[in-house]
């Protein structure tokens, strides 16, 4: 007999995704225990969760799995050919219907004047930003940018600068970061670039003083200089993301933590057993998160089940509670499919936002 731990981890189905079929009578327990309710499988039942893992990881709608691990516990090998040609059917009709649509996109996107591109300027811009601050804004959002090459635009870190702040942000649409400062100088348009990952560091190398540095922006090169040190790059040629239309969250429940105790009980606590996911193509661990009315937050372990839990990239929180760089941090949560932020509770400016991960099917 397996546990379901066990189950989960043999079959390549998780914990949750068990419980769900157990609930839909797809894949049932041969034994549930009377007391604990705990769910335990035979032997024979490893070859049909591995099965439905497979039409699970094809997407199969659950009315036709329910027919395929059917027709395959007989020998209707008939009726599961037709269903498995159907639902592939389906997928290339879905495929192609997607490509006209992405078709039709670019083909928008190539007619239409991107608005980005008037946020650079021919005329060189000067500013002035004070070192201590612009290296607490990079090391507050450097844990987030992107290291996908298909996504290059996400590779740096952006500076936005509109008035006398200057916005740092940094996407890999798994997590994003954003923070503030303030600028000396600037007193024209609002201007954006993106400086790339490399020069970011190096920026970041040369601000261990005390003293105002000068940023300049001239065309697509932006120049750093700290006293008689000095970096410069190109900006990568890609139009960021408008991060704005995407931090705008509805408020939800708010829970100041303890940084320490709560980045150890995060690290050492229980995750989502057999809960590998895929995120950019690395599997992590899951940290489930339970953020009651009263502002106290406890994580869930394997047991727990219930549409108010929040289940996130334990990995990724943990680079966001160092990030945060402060003993005290709010940890707010809104709806199961909306993102965790982590604020700071002295700047509302300076923020993480983390993508949740689903745990029903």
């Amino acid at each position: 007999m397996r546990s379901i731990g066990e189950m989960a981890r043999d079959s390549g189905l998780g914990v949750s995704a068990l419980r769900f079929y157990d609930r839909a009578g797809v894949l049932v327990p041969d034994r549930v225990d009377p007391v604990s309710g705990y769910r335990w499988y035979a032997p024979g039942q490893l070859d049909e969760a591995r099965l439905l893992a497979r039409l699970r990881r094809a997407a199969m709608p659950l009315a036709d799995i329910r027919l395929v691990l059917a027709g395959w516990a007989g020998a209707e090998t008939d009726l599961v050919r037709q269903l498995l040609d159907a639902h592939l059917r389906r997928l290339e009709q879905g495929l192609s219907g997607a490509r006209a649509e992405f078709f039709t996109l670019r083909a928008l996107l190539d007619d239409r004047e991107n608005p980005m591109t008037s946020l650079r300027t021919a005329a060189p811009v000067r500013l002035s930003v004070p070192a201590p601050e612009l290296a607490a804004a990079l090391d507050a959002v450097r844990f987030a940018a992107g290291t996908d090459p298909q996504l290059p635009m996400l590779g740096g870190i952006l500076f936005d600068v509109e008035g006398d702040a200057l916005h740092l942000v940094a996407t890999d649409r798994y997590r994003m970061a954003v923070a503030r400062t303030a600028v000396d100088g600037h007193g024209g348009p609002r201007l954006q670039v993106t400086v790339p990952l490399a020069l970011a560091d190096a920026m970041r190398a040369l601000l261990d003083g005390e003293e105002q540095v000068r940023l300049a922006v001239d065309g697509d090169r932006v120049t750093l200089e700290a006293g008689d040190r000095q970096t410069a790059g190109r900006c990568l040629g890609h139009d960021f993301p408008d991060y704005r239309r995407l931090v705008r969250l509805p408020a939800g429940r708010r829970a100041l933590v303890d940084v320490p105790v709560f980045r150890e009980a995060v690290r050492t606590g229980p995750v989502r057993a057999g809960e590998a996911r895929e995120q950019d193509g690395v599997a992590c661990d899951l940290s489930v998160l339970e953020v009651s009315d009263d502002g106290s937050v406890a994580l869930a372990g394997d047991g727990a089940d219930g549409g108010d839990l929040v289940a996130v990239n334990r990995a990724f929180l943990l680079d966001a509670l160092a990030a945060g760089a402060g003993d005290r941090l709010v940890l707010e949560v809104g709806a199961p499919t909306a993102p965790l932020a982590v604020r700071r509770p002295d700047d509302e400016h300076t923020f993480s936002l983390l993508m949740p991960v689903r745990l029903d099917n």
